[in-house]
């Protein structure tokens, strides 16, 4: 694991951002989000991308319901941050009022959820995939919220998911999450097995979009 930075003299958060900017940045240019970014895909293509969603944030939210009896990952769990209420009202515009009986995990998301699950017996491991996820959504996602509204005229149904209007300032919120990494109890063999962790999440999504990208030829706009 590249990390050059000391783990513990050092912000965590700055560290955690660096030792990950690389697989980030493969994550952004996957195949799938290069298509999607670059209007080549139906609102069905993207709805592909919403479904995986529902599941991936059904289970750290899941996950998020037991974290309030732990000292460290209490202080990560943030109501207002709650994505899946959006993602079951989007689910209902996109897919249809029996999607709970259609829609179905690409196996990569079942793998996926399985590592959520599994990282998080301890609260760093779930943190690492909130952090993931949630920075994420209400920084480089409101690019897509745009695009839906730009492309597909999704301003609200359909596109809640990337509405974060329960936080107030996002850049105060990040400010506010990153100070919460900076000063969680970890040492420096946690932080590095936060840092492992996030990694791992990050190829977790980036699995989930190599096979979205592997059926986004039905999806091809016109």
């Amino acid at each position: 694991m590249p990390v050059t930075t000391d783990l513990v003299s050092a912000p965590f958060s700055a560290t955690l951002r660096a030792s990950t900017r690389s697989a980030h940045e493969r994550a952004n240019h996957s195949g799938y989000m290069n298509a999607l970014l670059g209007n080549e895909l139906t609102l069905a293509g993207y709805t592909q991308l919403a479904i995986q969603y529902y599941f991936i944030y059904r289970a750290i939210e899941q996950v998020s319901d037991t974290m309030a009896a732990d000292d460290t990952g209490r202080e990560f769990v943030f109501d207002e941050l709650r994505r899946l209420p959006k993602l079951e009202a989007d689910m209902a515009f996109l897919v249809g009022p029996d999607w709970r009986e259609t829609i179905r995990p690409l196996p990569a998301t079942e793998s996926y959820v399985r590592r959520i699950h599994e990282a998080s017996v301890w609260a760093g491991g779930y943190v690492a995939h909130h952090y993931t996820r949630y920075l994420g959504d209400i920084a480089g996602g409101q690019i897509i919220r745009r695009l839906l509204a730009t492309n597909y005229g999704l301003v609200d149904k359909g596109a809640s998911f990337y509405h974060f209007d329960k936080i107030g300032s996002a850049p105060a919120f990040r400010d506010r999450y990153r100070a919460k990494l900076d000063t969680a109890p970890w040492n420096e063999t946690d932080r590095t097995r936060v840092v492992d962790e996030t990694l791992t999440a990050f190829e977790c999504n980036v699995a989930v979009f190599a096979e979205l990208a592997e059926g986004m030829h039905r999806y091809q706009a016109a």
